[in-house]
């Protein structure tokens, strides 16, 4: 019986999902992409100081080490042999920082996450240096901001006498998370393999998504070393194997920033095609092709994949929010309102409205279309009647109208409105967010039924790389995905009120600058 189970199920990929808030492994069956097994650990967050944000790089290898091997325990439960995991794929969160010691394997510092706002100071000198950030934005498709790597680099190089005299003695890597995993990985001091995709690259500042290679004038400009920076690669070939663990010697084969993992495991493989993932922030990204598309409203350009060493490069255009489940996390952990996550919906549906109450959670200021970093959070129209209901409602509101403005945004630049939006993302689980998101755009909302697409479009990449070959990306023979339909319940004028109202609000949180909150950041 096990035997015959076994057979049927064919050769299965894993996939290493690093996010903000959490890690995650996943193996799902090649032939059929159902997800068979996952473990999931929640990844601390630090903030030494107003606007900073840490975490330990050591915690997040060993939460991926843990993760392996706690879904390689649960697969022999089900009586699945792990060794028909054939390949691993790796999605991370994009920008986040890490500079190690190649000979040590220490890491000098820790991880500067992407939300992270102490480059402020930084990014206003270098502003300077440069009228109208044009040159950065035609390489990189990014504008000079604190969001991007490139000058979390700086900030280290200028503040961190550890990666200073590591990169005096040549000892210093620079990597993005999925680097800093697959090094250590692939044996660390003993032979890792130093490494990025271009996904990846394109969100560091110092890649040219043109010539997708590190540009050595970009690189000059922001006085970043390129001897630490990894060798780029397509986001689908074999990087090399497993070192350690229950799933030794199985290739590390796929590579994706998060969000591009997601674009691919939403199967958005066609000019046109947009998906938007509700994780800490929110990331709508929209496939351009083959062309690099540039905005006109405050979106980025982006590399969206490279499917192998011999495959074309695709772009997007995306909107991003730094803020989406981040607010729910911060409801629990600073406020107190609820204990876990998932009571936020049982809160929302007491009241079913915000009762005028709106919320605009810029912690880390504010990103697409604005990007103003001296934004602060606001909560505003509370009465005496405001209890947390409302605003446990008004915080859901806050992500929908987020992602309105990024997509008017998307569809200014492509001139052809999206008739439908397909979500995934850990929120999504929340039906009162997606039937808000339905009501705030006015168009329907898609949901698959399997929402751990950015984990699905890592494993496709792994499994699809030239010397694995057990996933087929060719049209005919991708699974067909069953889906969730969140259809508009009001009308569009009060959507559209709603709406404006909330982006009075959004005025607001950009004219609180205070000199305290201007300063954070400096040390």
């Amino acid at each position: 019986m096990a035997a015959a189970k076994k057979a049927v199920l064919g050769p299965l990929v894993g996939a290493v999902d690093q996010g903000t808030s959490s890690t995650r492994f996943l193996v799902f069956n090649s032939k059929t992409a159902e997800l068979l097994s996952h473990h999931q650990v929640e990844i601390k967050q630090e903030f030494p100081r107003e606007g900073w944000v840490e975490q330990d790089p050591k915690e997040i290898l060993m939460s991926v080490y843990e993760c392996i091997e706690k879904t390689c325990e649960k697969l022999e439960q089900l009586n699945i042999d792990i060794s028909n995991i054939k390949a691993i794929g790796v999605s991370n969160q994009r920008e986040t920082t890490v500079v190690w010691d190649k000979i040590t394997g220490e890491p000098l510092y820790n991880a500067v996450v992407w939300l992270d706002l102490r480059t402020q100071s930084t990014v206003e000198n270098l502003t300077k240096r440069i009228p109208g950030n044009n040159f950065i934005k035609s390489k990189t498709g990014l504008p000079l901001s604190t969001y991007f790597s490139a000058v979390k680099v700086r900030w280290l190089l200028d503040n961190v006498k550890k990666v200073q005299r590591a990169v005096e003695e040549d000892r210093a890597l620079f990597g993005t998370i999925d680097s800093w995993l697959i090094w250590c990985l692939t044996g660390g001091i003993n032979g890792g393999v130093h490494c990025t995709d271009v996904t990846n690259a394109s969100r560091t500042m110092l890649f040219n998504i043109h010539s997708l290679e590190w540009d050595k004038e970009l690189c000059e400009f922001f006085e970043i070393p390129m001897k630490i920076l990894p060798n780029v690669r397509s986001s689908s070939e074999i990087y090399g194997l497993m070192k350690a663990g229950a799933l030794e010697g199985v290739p590390i084969s796929g590579c994706l920033g998060d969000q591009s993992a997601a674009l691919v495991g939403q199967m958005c493989f066609r000019d046109g095609q947009a998906k938007n993932t509700y994780g800490t922030g929110c990331f709508l990204l929209c496939n351009t092709g083959r062309k690099c598309v540039f905005s006109e409203h405050g979106l980025l350009t982006t590399v969206a994949y490279k499917l192998g060493r011999d495959k074309p490069v695709y772009y997007a255009l995306e909107g991003s929010v730094a803020i989406a489940g981040a607010v729910i996390r911060w409801l629990r952990d600073n406020l107190g309102i609820i204990n876990s996550s998932d009571e936020i919906e049982k809160l929302a549906k007491e009241v079913g409205t915000s009762y005028g109450c709106y919320f605009v959670p810029a912690f880390s200021g504010l990103y697409a279309p604005y990007w103003e970093p001296s934004a602060r959070g606001i909560i505003c129209g509370l009465t005496q009647f405001t209890n947390k209901c409302h605003i446990a409602f008004a915080a859901l509101e806050a992500v929908c109208f987020q992602t309105r403005e990024i997509l008017d945004a998307m569809n200014r630049d492509c001139g052809i409105p999206l008739s439908h939006l397909q979500v995934d993302g850990g929120m999504t689980s929340n039906k009162i967010l997606m039937q808000l998101q339905a009501d705030i755009l006015y168009i329907p909302v898609v949901k698959p039924s399997m929402p751990e697409t950015t984990a699905l479009g890592a494993a496709m990449a792994a499994g699809a790389a030239e010397g694995v070959g057990v996933w087929s990306l060719e049209p005919d023979d991708l699974s067909a995905v069953t889906v969730e339909r969140f259809e508009p319940q009001i009308n569009a004028e009060e959507s559209e009120i709603r709406f404006s109202t909330w982006k009075k609000a959004v005025m607001k949180s950009m004219g609180w600058v205070t000199t305290e909150s201007s300063e954070s950041g400096i040390p």
